[in-house]
């Protein structure tokens, strides 16, 4: 009777435990409410590949005024080493936190990992990519001992999701992970050492997908990463849109003030102060005329003139 109440508690119990570290559905869905759109198997939430296009011309500033003004004022990174540094980097972020190891907390999450049939825990966030993610890695700022991170799975993350990585840590095999097309990556520095080495703890994995610290950033699971210029900017998934509509208006308006400016039509003040009824008006006529011609879908070129009143 005793063996049989041990086994249904542990039966009752099994659910709340979390594959290989892994966030729980329920807790995805549970920090990430004001996401509505489609989400994957797991819950984490899944911008649409459309935004994620549309992404690849928003700059650092306009996302960033997009999200201070919502409340969002520590989404932004800068000071990495790169690779592919004239390349920008997008997709929804696949998160794991490492930490300083300590062998019974590191052998009980070995235990459990290896019992699902597991090796590596370095390993176990990359299997988890898909296209478009991009991994993105709290690797607590480590340097010599601490890469996990080298060519062989530098190879595995670009197969699985057809990008690089975000990660706050050193990284090994540089030259290699050169050699991999597309790999566009942000870290923090290079050392030929490696994580773990006989007799040498270093580090653990803690959490997939869970909120974690990049920085001066808290990223979620899902949240949209936009490297480019040497620095990472990190969207919360329910703000991505709203990032893409206003890049794409600033755009819009950039190219027309600047489009006037030369022919003589407006003055720099005009055109560098709040607009007048007229130069708004002047504003729709260009983007109707124009829209076949513009970086920007005519679906929202049509959506922007609708809102409009003039």
């Amino acid at each position: 009777m005793k063996n049989f109440i041990v086994v249904v508690v542990i039966s009752l119990l099994v659910p709340s435990f979390v594959s290989a570290q892994q966030i729980s559905k329920e807790e995805m869905l549970f920090l990430t409410p004001l996401w509505k759109g489609e989400r994957f198997d797991d819950g984490r939430p899944k911008v649409p590949d459309d935004i994620l296009k549309r992404m690849r011309l928003v700059t650092h500033d306009e996302a960033w005024a997009v999200m201070k003004n919502a409340g969002y004022k520590y989404q932004y990174a800068d000071g990495w080493q790169t690779i592919n540094p004239d390349s920008i980097l997008i997709g929804r972020a696949v998160t794991a936190t490492f930490m300083p190891g300590r062998p019974d907390i590191h052998d009980a999450i070995d235990a459990r990992g290896k019992a699902e049939g597991k090796k590596g825990q370095n390993s176990w966030p990359v299997d988890l990519l898909v296209k478009g993610d991009v991994y993105v890695v709290d690797q607590f700022g480590i340097h010599n001992g601490g890469p996990t991170i080298g060519d062989n799975v530098g190879n595995a993350i670009y197969a699985k999701s057809g990008n690089g990585i975000v990660y706050d840590g050193a990284i090994r095999d540089i030259a290699g992970l050169r050699e991999i097309g597309g790999f566009t990556s942000y870290f923090n520095s290079y050392h030929p050492s490696h994580h773990n080495q006989p007799g040498d703890l270093n580090t653990m994995l803690i959490g997939i997908n869970k909120p974690t610290r990049i920085r001066q950033v808290t990223v979620m699971a899902g949240d949209v990463v936009l490297g480019r210029d040497g620095a990472v900017t990190f969207i919360p998934a329910h703000l991505a849109e709203q990032v893409v509509i206003t890049s794409e208006i600033v755009r819009l308006r950039d190219m027309f003030g600047h489009e006037r400016l030369r022919a003589g039509v407006y003055t720099a003040g005009q055109i560098d102060t709040r607009w007048s009824e007229e130069i708004e008006r002047d504003f729709s006529k260009w983007l109707n005329d124009h829209i076949d011609e513009l970086p920007v879908p005519r679906e929202q070129i049509q959506e922007i003139l609708k809102k409009r009143t003039w």
